[in-house]
C-alpha cells in the first residue's frame, strides 16, 4: 500500500513519523511551499518537509494543489491512500478520487464542532474544557466528511494554543496508528456528521487579536492564551501596539472601582500589571511594548513610563 502524506506545520509531524515508524510505504509528502520567516525573511522549509527529507522521502510543494500540473504530478505516485494533517489547502475532487482507499484527515477538533482552519485556537478562545481529534474521510466540503474515530483531549485552564497543538498532534498520531490497520482491512464504519450541530473555526485575523477590555476577565484571559505563542493579543498604549503574551488565571473576577473605565491600569507591580476589565480586573504577566522584545512584568515595571490611571484602548 502506497501512502501520500499531506501536511505542513509541526502539528502534522508526529502523524508522519508514526507512519514511517510503523513501516508504511510513504511514496511522497506534499506540503506548502517554503516561506520567508523572521525579520530577515529567510526562506524556510515547513516542519513536515524537514521531517520528510530526514527520511529521504520525495517532497512536492505546489503553489496550488488543484492546478492540472500538480494533480498530474501527484497521480504519478499512484497512491492507494492519502493522509492529511493540517495541510493548508483544499483538496480538489480530482485528488479526492485518486486513491482507492480514500483520503483521511487528522482534524484538531471533535467534529462536527469547529470545522475550519483554526479549531485549536478558537476552542481555547471560546473557553472550551474539552476538545479532541477526529479521524475523518475528506470530502469536497469544509471538514464535512464521514468520521471514522474520535479521541477527547481535555483543555486545562493553563493550556495555550501552543500546548494544545502539541497534545493534539500526539493524540492525532495515536488515533491514526490505532485506526489505520482496521481501515486497510475494511473493518471501520464511517459515521456521517450531524449538520445541525456543525460550528466553524475560521482562520484568525488581526481583529481576533484585539483586546476589548469591556469583556470579562475570563474572556480576555481565554483570548490571550488562545493566541499564544503565535501572535498574542494586543491593545494600544499611546496609539502604539502593546502586546500581551500572558495573564494570570482569573479564578474569580475581583470587584474593583466601578468608576474606572475598562482598560484602565489599576496597579503596576513586579508580579503583574493590573488592568480593569468589564467585570473586575486582569493581571498581565508578560507584555511587549512596540519596538521591544517580550518581557515579564517585573522587567517592564522597572523601566516603564506607563502610569496608574492610563487607559489602554
Amino acid at each position: 500500500m502506497k501512502i501520500v502524506f499531506m501536511g505542513t506545520p509541526a502539528f502534522a509531524v508526529p502523524s508522519l513519523e508514526m507512519l514511517i515508524a510503523e513501516g508504511y510505504s510513504i511514496a511522497a509528502v506534499v506540503t506548502q511551499p517554503d516561506r520567508p520567516q523572521g525579520r530577515k525573511k529567510v526562506l524556510t522549509p515547513t516542519p513536515v518537509k524537514e521531517a520528510a527529507l530526514r527520511h529521504g522521502i520525495p517532497v512536492l510543494q505546489p503553489q496550488r494543489l488543484r492546478s492540472p500540473e500538480a494533480v498530474a504530478e501527484l497521480a504519478e505516485y499512484k497512491p492507494d491512500l492519502i493522509v492529511t494533517a493540517a495541510y493548508g489547502q483544499i483538496l480538489p475532487k480530482s485528488v479526492l478520487d485518486m486513491p482507492s482507499l480514500g483520503c483521511l484527515n487528522v482534524h484538531g477538533s471533535l467534529l462536527p464542532a469547529y470545522r475550519g482552519g483554526a479549531p485549536i485556537q478558537r476552542s481555547i478562545i471560546n473557553g472550551e474544557a474539552v476538545t479532541g481529534i477526529t479521524l475523518m474521510y475528506m470530502a469536497e466540503g469544509l471538514d464535512t466528511g464521514d468520521m471514522l474515530a474520535k479521541a477527547e483531549v481535555p483543555i486545562e485552564e493553563t493550556d495555550t494554543a501552543g500546548t494544545m497543538f502539541e497534545k493534539l498532534s500526539q493524540a492525532g498520531a495515536k488515533l491514526l496508528q490505532q485506526e489505520l490497520p482496521r481501515l486497510v482491512k475494511g473493518k471501520v464504519d464511517a459515521e456521517p456528521q450531524d449538520e445541525a450541530k456543525a460550528t466553524y473555526a475560521p482562520n484568525l485575523t488581526r481583529d481576533d487579536e484585539k483586546i476589548d477590555w469591556s469583556r470579562s476577565s475570563r474572556e480576555i484571559y481565554n483570548q490571550i492564551r488562545g493566541l499564544v505563542p503565535y501572535s498574542g493579543g494586543f491593545t494600544l498604549w499611546n496609539g502604539e501596539v502593546f502586546k500581551v503574551w500572558a495573564a494570570a488565571n482569573p479564578s474569580s473576577a475581583q470587584v474593583v472601582s466601578s468608576e474606572a473605565q475598562p482598560g484602565t491600569v489599576l496597579g503596576l507591580h513586579e508580579e503583574g500589571i493590573v488592568v480593569k476589565t468589564g467585570d473586575g480586573s486582569l493581571t498581565l504577566l508578560t507584555v511587549q511594548p512596540s519596538g521591544k522584545k517580550a518581557m515579564d512584568a517585573a522587567q517592564f515595571v522597572r523601566g516603564t513610563s506607563l502610569a496608574v490611571g492610563t487607559v489602554l484602548t
